[in-house]
């Protein structure tokens, strides 16, 4: 599931910049990193670090799900630094 995400996140890296690291860890689902210019599904040390449910990151990633809303519902937890991911959102924008 997560494998389908990454060639369209991997473009948007390509035609946006995006400054320091970030992992999405769905758990037993896996993660997605974005760092380097290049997302991967190759864990790794990030400068933030979203847990979710890969449903959630699905929906996230589709503009269903709002970012804010779902850290405050818990749907979303933040560790590291939270500037990366708020950057998160210009790379998203179609």
């Amino acid at each position: 599931m997560l494998q389908e995400l990454l060639p369209r996140l991997q473009q948007g890296l390509e035609s946006k910049s995006f400054d320091g690291s970030l992992k999405f860890d769905c758990g037993e689902d896996g993660v997605i990193v974005l760092a380097d210019g290049t997302a991967s599904d190759q864990d790794r040390d990030t400068d933030c670090t979203l847990r979710l449910s890969a449903d959630n990151l699905m929906q996230l990633l589709a503009g269903k799900l709002n970012p804010m809303t779902a850290v405050m519902m818990g749907k979303i937890k933040i560790s590291g630094n939270p500037k990366v991911a708020m950057s998160l959102a210009d790379l998203l924008k179609g």
